[in-house]
């Protein structure tokens, strides 16, 4: 817990968070069956995110933000010792911080506060990945400066590129990590006359090996991925161009970033349920965090200068943000159903509703200067609202705690 003194100053906002559970009772390779809480087995699509709690029914991921200037984040920019430069907005210049002070509210009950010897407690022996993009590991550094709180981590593994990166809490055996991708499946730059064009090469049915050759050592996968979708791509399957994203060739047809995000999730959960080596694996999907770029885009002077949350009626046109939420719910209802008798668990953090209601929370202009002039309008500043995302997390690991035993016997693995 930090003092007043220690935060600079603070913004206020309202907004939605969604996120889901989904269990079962399964049977492991050790012969013994785990028996997930039984309120919360038979979820269907439509009740994912509802749970009950003395007889309470609660929908976590509906609610919405409550201004409370009495809760101080349990971190600061200035006492996490990991928080990246990157997510340091008030290190870059931001003036207002009210945004710090907004916590989630579900519907029906309240949501506890963030407890890091708890939440180490749960995860005591275990993996912990985040697969996907830099807006997985946004959450992955959240989490780090969280949990530093109670224990201070070790830093074992970083690529040269700072993508791929393992942490490990000692006291509890606790190995956190990230393992980075930016579609889930193969890509390749695409290549015109020999020089590089700025999009990607992408094959559907082929998943990306750097993050699924090391998913049998890890016990809780948090998938995600989105944002490099959304810009111009060429889509394969079967080695043939089947069409593209954003594409300008009237030759190859616009099949958008949908199509290729329901078949990117589904090959990647696919993958997991057919990996011999993966039994009893909790694979949670994070749901497409959404940008707040305004007048233009990353290239093209686009900005979030928002310091309020937008309300439920400001965010009813975000229709495109919604569908690609939906088909990522969808497609990990699938393998839930699929991959129970693999003795696999799914759910969901489900932040999409409840991110559309933060364009206070990004950094903006505030992020580094090299990048001078460009607006991170899509990663999100530390601390602040993706703090949520892990209080959510908590909640999740501990309706499916104890978590299975797995007997792992392989080494993480880096290209």
């Amino acid at each position: 817990m930090v003092g007043k003194d220690q935060i600079f100053s603070f913004v206020k906002t309202p907004s939605l968070v969604i996120f889901g559970l989904c269990l079962a009772t399964v049977t492991l390779l050790g012969g013994f069956r785990l028996r997930w809480p039984p309120n919360l087995v038979n979820f269907t699509i439509g009740r994912l995110g509802y749970y009950s709690t003395g007889g309470e029914t609660c929908e976590l991921f509906k609610g919405k933000w409550i201004w409370d200037e009495k809760r101080p984040p349990l971190y600061t920019n200035l006492t996490c010792k990991t928080l990246p430069d990157k997510k340091n907005c008030l290190l870059h210049g931001r003036t207002d911080s009210d945004y710090i002070r907004w916590r989630w509210k579900p519907a029906g009950c309240e949501l506890p506060r963030f407890n890091p010897s708890k939440f180490l407690s749960i995860v005591r022996g275990k993996t912990l990945a985040f697969i996907g993009d830099s807006v997985g590991r946004n959450q992955m550094e959240s989490l780090l400066c969280q949990l530093s709180t109670e224990e201070s981590p070790n830093e074992v593994y970083k690529d040269a590129k700072d993508r791929f990166t393992t942490w490990q809490f000692p006291k509890h055996n606790f190995t956190l990590m990230v393992l980075w991708t930016r579609f889930l499946v193969n890509s390749s730059q695409t290549v015109v006359n020999s020089s590089v064009t700025g999009a990607f090469d992408l094959h559907l049915d082929k998943i990306d090996l750097n993050w699924a050759q090391n998913l049998p050592a890890v016990d809780i996968a948090i998938i995600s991925d989105a944002q490099w979708f959304l810009r111009e791509n060429y889509l394969y399957e079967g080695g043939e161009l089947i069409g593209c994203i954003y594409c300008q060739d009237p030759k190859v047809t616009n099949l958008g970033p949908g199509f290729a995000i329901q078949r990117a999730f589904r090959a990647a959960l696919n993958y997991i349920n057919d990996c011999k080596d993966c039994s009893g694996i909790l694979t949670l999907l994070r749901t497409y965090s959404p940008s707040h770029f305004e007048n233009g885009t990353w290239k093209t002077g686009g900005s979030c200068l928002r310091t309020h949350p937008f309300g439920t009626e400001e965010i009813k046109d975000h229709v495109e943000d919604l569908d690609y939420r939906n088909i990522q719910v969808t497609e990990v209802e699938t393998a839930r159903k699929s991959g129970q008798k693999n003795g696999n668990a799914y759910g969901l953090l489900d932040v999409t509703e409840a991110m559309l209601m933060r364009p206070d929370g990004h950094p903006g202009l505030h992020w580094r200067r090299k990048k001078k002039g460009y607006s991170d309008c899509v990663h999100w500043c530390l601390p602040g609202p993706i703090d949520a995302w892990n209080e959510l997390l908590l909640e999740v690991l501990r309706q499916h705690s104890p978590l299975p035993l797995r007997s792992k016997q392989h080494a993480l693995r880096f290209n």
